[in-house]
């Protein structure tokens, strides 16, 4: 069959759309593979189909599936790009300035800039609130500190099948869907060395992390302010994917984890291998990510 699609990024973090609002698109693993596929399809780290929602004051549902065929709760880049798709087909007024998206990690509401032509440029996504109780990341590894008066896992060392040339201690947060966030100290090049083929694989499989987990390495350049963003570089093994330019999700958890382990202020700016995040841990509780979305093309291909 012929399938309509829309190739589109959040700072790196690429996707396939497709508007599946009657409901009839069911894909196989297989077909997901071959349409994330970079040699064969047309090449992404996952699909998403836009599909109507049974929330009364939200726009539509996002369904997301990972390029290994897998389903993802939240992707906080793919839900900006997820409201670009709204914006620029008129499903949201461009005026309007904010719409609520239906995901399967709950409501996410979303604020919006637009250019001269009504289309989406940049978007602020209200993420939610972290959770740190082991059971809710969920992970095996017990509990060793507190966070607002809740049992956290922080800075926990884990051991991996295969020897890490650094001691990795992970701090575990979930913002919709799991992630172990570390800070290797002494050496930082291990955040640009490690092999995320083979370790950072097995971190994602570890048998700590049931559900997998994604798994972030991350250094604080600048620990900001009140008056001054801290500055954060992350890279990401995501959960079903690999390793890919961007996280949103991820660069939420990683700023968070660096305000709970003390090396940065609450408002960041994370720079990911495809661009910068702005995030912000507000005081009620609730994460913000800002950052753009691009749509690259639209196209048709025999599936």
């Amino acid at each position: 069959m012929e399938l309509d699609f829309v190739k589109m990024h959040g700072a790196g973090n690429d996707f396939i759309f497709i508007d599946d609002l009657s409901e009839d698109r069911e894909l196989s693993v297989e077909q997901v593979r071959f349409l994330c596929d970079r040699h064969v399809g047309i090449g992404a780290d996952g699909v998403i189909l836009v599909r109507p929602s049974g929330q009364t004051d939200c726009v539509a549902y996002m369904h997301y599936i990972n390029d290994d065929g897998s389903l993802a709760e939240m992707c906080g880049n793919g839900v900006r790009c997820f409201a670009k798709y709204l914006v620029d087909r008129g499903f949201v007024a461009a005026g309007e300035g904010r719409l609520v998206a239906d995901t399967l990690a709950g409501r996410r509401v979303i604020s919006f800039e637009t250019d001269a032509d009504g289309m989406l440029t940049q978007a602020t996504v209200d993420m939610g609130e972290p959770a740190f109780e082991p059971q809710r990341i969920p992970t095996t590894l017990e509990a060793n500190s507190t966070v607002a008066g809740k049992p956290a896992v922080v800075e926990a060392e884990l051991s991996g099948p295969s020897p890490l040339s650094t001691p990795l201690r992970f701090t575990c947060v979930n913002m919709g869907n799991p992630h172990a966030v570390a800070f290797p100290e002494g050496d930082e090049s291990v955040i640009r060395t490690l092999d995320w083929g083979g370790q950072g694989r097995e971190l994602e499989h570890h048998p700590a992390f049931p559900e997998r987990a994604n798994i972030e390495l991350a250094r604080v350049i600048r620990p900001g302010s009140a008056e001054e963003d801290a500055e954060i570089e992350m890279r990401v093994w995501e959960r079903g994917v690999g390793e890919t330019l961007a996280c949103g999700t991820g660069a939420c958890a990683t700023a968070v984890a660096a305000v709970v382990t003390g090396r940065a202020a609450r408002r960041a700016v994370v720079h990911l291998p495809g661009g910068d995040l702005r995030i912000e841990w507000l005081e009620n509780n609730h994460v913000m990510m800002t950052g753009p979305a691009t749509t690259v093309y639209e196209g048709t291909i025999l599936l």
